[in-house]
């Protein structure tokens, strides 16, 4: 395979991971905003605490989507050490989001629902950039290198086939 192809091959599996990744991530925001704006409509919770909670929600949320949707080729064993590298890259990304929704509410005094919701998103967009490098590089780690061989010829077209047949072949 030339390098080209063989990065066109990379680049088109990091798209797909990147797409998956949004998906659950999508959804992961969907769950933490909702439940963040219900503990601050039903409960007398102060705006950061109910943050805390719906973060932690979502990422109990995200991790099924991650472990059997995004990366559910990715390595199986050691599911304890999964576990626990998830966790930990996933409270580095709450402070994170969190701190930047306590910074605008209780460093700039920006408190009011709008408000609230739009540090509370910038905080998640920051916080997701950092969780899709960890996630990636320590917690589902990548393909063995014969499964991403598999995983190429799946992405090659008929026309790439052929042409990866005729390179092959002696004259």
């Amino acid at each position: 395979m030339s390098r080209l192809s063989a990065l066109n091959t990379r680049l088109r599996l990091l798209y797909r991971e990147i797409a998956k990744f949004g998906v659950v991530g999508i959804a992961g925001i969907g769950v933490n905003l909702v439940v963040f704006n219900l503990l601050r409509e039903t409960t007398h919770l102060q705006t950061v605490r109910a943050s805390i909670i719906a973060t932690t929600v979502s990422i109990a949320f995200n991790y099924v989507g991650f472990r059997y949707f995004t990366y559910r080729d990715a390595e199986r064993s050691g599911r304890g050490r999964e576990i626990g590298l998830f966790v930990f890259f996933s409270a580095i990304g709450a402070l994170i989001e969190n701190g930047v929704l306590f910074l605008a509410t209780y460093g700039m005094g920006w408190d009011g629902p709008l408000a609230n919701n739009f540090f509370k998103f910038l905080g998640i967009g920051v916080a997701t950039l950092f969780r899709f490098w960890s996630y990636r590089t320590w917690v589902f780690r990548s393909l063995p290198a014969k499964a991403v061989e598999q995983a190429e010829a799946i992405l090659l077209t008929d026309a790439e086939h052929a042409a990866r047949a005729n390179a092959t072949r002696k004259y």
